[in-house]
């Protein structure tokens, strides 16, 4: 769901002129519904656009509310410092409450993140600093010279003015890199660190936008109210904001809003009727994610693409694969012989099944070396041993002359090493450019200070990233699926999206797993050419491969895998002649190629 300029002027004149036709009992309304729809948003940020099951907001709102409270009340502060220490403590929270996101996941940080906001409401009702089940009362009303904000009209303003500009800055979070990065992580974590993406700190950077979201609308909720209550911070009130962020669509910040709203005003009209309330809300949220998980903002799309449909004019379908254009070959400098691969003595065991057993092989740079092996031989583990996804049992593998036994994928990403998967981990909900945006990007999290203090910088950094996007898609003549999700392609177009997409990582190693799974024969001889082309801008290749034409024709050396051990390794015709390759794999009726012409 996305407003144009237009739109967007039109919402925007029309709440800054709501007041004038609302009575006092109205305004109030508004305001306290603008607090939820901001903490709705920084749900929304957190779990729809990061991934991460977050049941504490409304634990992060209390902090924020009860913080000012206190310091205003106790401490002596003035309201507006109160707000930044409030904010200050509320970030670190949402630091404290993230950390179990790096360890567990699913439904089992659903129900850590509920026992912290479980925690935060026992301690508010019985913690004498915070007044027990009373509250605390007489919080001062914030100042401004020249305006009267105890003037729930007038404090209206300060609150749009807050909500737009914390909307405006997720809008902008969720369109450029980091919220790609999170995007990507939400759809496919795994794959999301083999491009580079360090996912604990991404998962930890999204706890703590939502827990500034809170923090806010808890300031400003205090400041409205003047009274804080541990009944406005209940499990009610965080369930309540659940169904709003679903109901409108948690992938969408202004679904979000609009959820918020909606279910708040449906809030109003049955405050009279709670138990009927409760129902209510539970059966639309049921309904909701049965029937459209992706919420009202989910809504549009989907009839777009049934009309387009019914028109018989559906993107994917109309668009055509261009041709891939070769790299310009670039001549090695001496030394490049050194081996950028070395894998020393690694063995894995999964519960008393040795998968890869004193597995050892050396990789020449610039080398396209061939792994093969009949089904369970151990060849997508040892892939993911060297990709830092397994921890070997023992053993070391050795990069770029570094030991980075045990390093995290990201950091071999970094490094320069890429990847491909034996099944597609492809990030489905993100556009194919998208997806490539998300290797090109090698920013760190710990940059995204700059989104506050120096956010052209970031507006610069996307739109180079997006013309080198282009061009990358130019080359693999992905041009006409840019804006279309790899989900909607022929399986043969998503192959070359995921290789594109490793390319563009600019790695000096390229692992391929069984890339011509399921291609037909003029795709297969197209990914020779390819691979061929990667290799010639100094690019190593190591593939791993069940068509053996294509690995005869392709690969300098091949290296052959059984029951998790190195059976063979040499020249395509030379392994295809050892006994033991022919009786663990290749068969008697096996003919080695004698041209290489994949």
């Amino acid at each position: 769901m996305r407003l144009g300029i237009g739109s967007a002027f039109i919402v925007a004149v029309g709440a800054w002129l709501l007041p004038y036709g609302l009575d006092s009992y109205a305004i109030h309304v508004v305001n306290v519904m603008l607090v939820f729809a901001l903490l709705a948003v920084g749900l929304g940020l957190c779990m729809g656009v990061g991934g991460q099951v977050n049941l504490a907001q409304i634990a992060f709102f209390g902090v924020g509310a009860y913080a000012t409270a206190i310091l205003t009340t106790h401490s002596g502060f003035g309201f507006w410092v109160s707000a930044v220490l409030a904010v200050l403590a509320t970030a670190a929270t949402g630091l404290l409450v993230g950390t179990p996101a790096l360890r567990v996941q699913s439904h089992y940080l659903g129900i850590v993140t509920l026992g912290l906001a479980l925690a935060f409401t026992n301690w508010v009702t019985n913690a004498q600093i915070a007044g027990g089940a009373e509250g605390i009362s007489n919080i001062p009303v914030p100042t401004i010279p020249g305006v009267d904000l105890s003037s729930e009209y007038l404090y209206y303003y300060l609150i749009l003015i807050v909500f737009a500009f914390m909307l405006v800055f997720g809008l902008f979070v969720v369109r450029t890199a980091l919220g790609r990065r999170m995007r990507a992580m939400r759809d496919d974590a795994l794959a999301a660190g083999a491009l580079g993406a360090d996912v604990p700190v991404l998962r930890m950077t999204a706890f703590l936008l939502a827990s500034v979201y809170g923090g806010v609308g808890g300031v400003l909720y205090a400041g409205l109210i003047r009274y804080v209550a541990p009944e406005s911070f209940s499990i009610a009130n965080m369930f309540l904001l659940l169904g709003m962020v679903i109901i409108g669509g948690r992938q969408s910040l202004i679904g979000c809003v609009a959820g918020a709203i909606g279910l708040y005003l449906v809030r109003e009209l049955l405050v009279d009727h709670p138990t009927f309330a409760q129902i209510g809300y539970g059966s639309v949220v049921v309904l909701v994610v049965v029937f459209a998980p992706t919420g009202l903002a989910g809504l549009p799309p989907r009839l777009r693409h049934w009309i387009a449909h019914r028109r018989g004019r559906v993107g994917s379908e109309a668009a055509r694969l261009g041709e891939f254009q070769p790299y310009s070959p670039v001549e090695r400098a001496d030394g490049s012989e050194a081996d950028i691969l070395v894998v020393d003595g690694v063995s894995k065991q999964f519960r008393g099944l040795k998968a890869l057993d004193d597995v050892s092989l050396s990789v020449p740079s610039g080398q396209i070396r061939g792994i093969v092996g009949p089904n369970g031989s151990g060849k997508t583990t040892l892939f993911n041993v060297i990709s830092g996804l397994y921890r070997p049992d023992a053993g070391r593998v050795r990069f770029a002359g570094d030991d980075v036994t045990n390093r995290p994928p990201y950091r071999l990403s970094r490094a320069g090493m890429s990847r491909t998967f034996q099944n597609l981990r492809l990030f489905g909900d993100l556009t194919v450019r998208e997806n490539v945006l998300v290797a090109l990007d090698r920013t760190r999290t710990v940059s995204s200070w700059r989104y506050l203090l120096a956010p052209l910088s970031i507006v610069r950094r996307d739109r180079d990233l997006r013309r080198r996007a282009d061009e990358v898609l130019d080359r693999y003549g992905l041009t006409a699926f840019a804006g279309l999700p790899p989900k909607s392609l022929p399986y043969g177009t998503q192959r070359r999206v995921e290789i594109a997409r490793a390319v563009a990582c600019r790695p000096s190693l390229l692992l391929l797993d069984e890339p011509a799974a399921g291609l037909n024969g003029d795709e297969v001889r197209k990914l020779g050419e390819m691979v061929r082309s990667i290799r010639d801008t100094g690019i190593t290749v190591v593939i791993i491969e069940h068509n053996m034409g294509l690995v005869m024709n392709l690969c300098e050396r091949i290296t052959v895998l059984a029951s998790g051990r190195v059976i063979a390794e040499g020249t395509p015709a030379s392994v295809a002649a050892t006994p033991a390759v022919i009786e663990a794999y290749l068969g008697d009726s096996m003919d080695v190629p004698s041209e290489v012409n994949p």
